[in-house]
């Protein structure tokens, strides 16, 4: 990623900026593969609007869906989000400098003594 915001960065970003497909990745992370059903259930959603969200997950990459039978099993698929990592890590180093800073601050003020 390299800030000049390509159509698959934006997908994955896109993609990422859902509760629902959030929650799909964290049950494939704990879980491992799952079939259709297996996620659906967590969800309080007709089985169109999951299939939906995983269609967007899909073509952001951060899923990969292999058939078994009649049954569809999705993977999670982690290299799209060391993509967006790599693309926030300079943030990270940003707000932990800052806050380095104000704990130096704070480090060289007075203690206020209360007496």
């Amino acid at each position: 990623m390299n800030g000049t915001g390509t159509a698959a960065e934006d997908r994955v970003f896109a993609a990422l900026a859902n509760a629902t497909r959030r929650e799909v990745l964290r049950l494939l992370r704990e879980c491992g593969p799952q079939p259709v059903q297996a996620l659906a259930d967590h969800f309080d959603m007709r089985r169109p609007s999951l299939s939906e969200h995983l269609r967007v997950l899909r073509e952001a990459g951060l899923v990969s869906e292999q058939r078994s039978g009649r049954q569809r099993i999705y993977r999670l698929e982690a290299a799209p989000l060391a993509e967006v990592q790599d693309w926030l890590h300079p943030y990270e180093r940003f707000w932990r400098e800052r806050l380095r800073g104000l704990g130096d601050l704070l480090d060289r003020m007075p203690d206020d003594d209360p007496s």
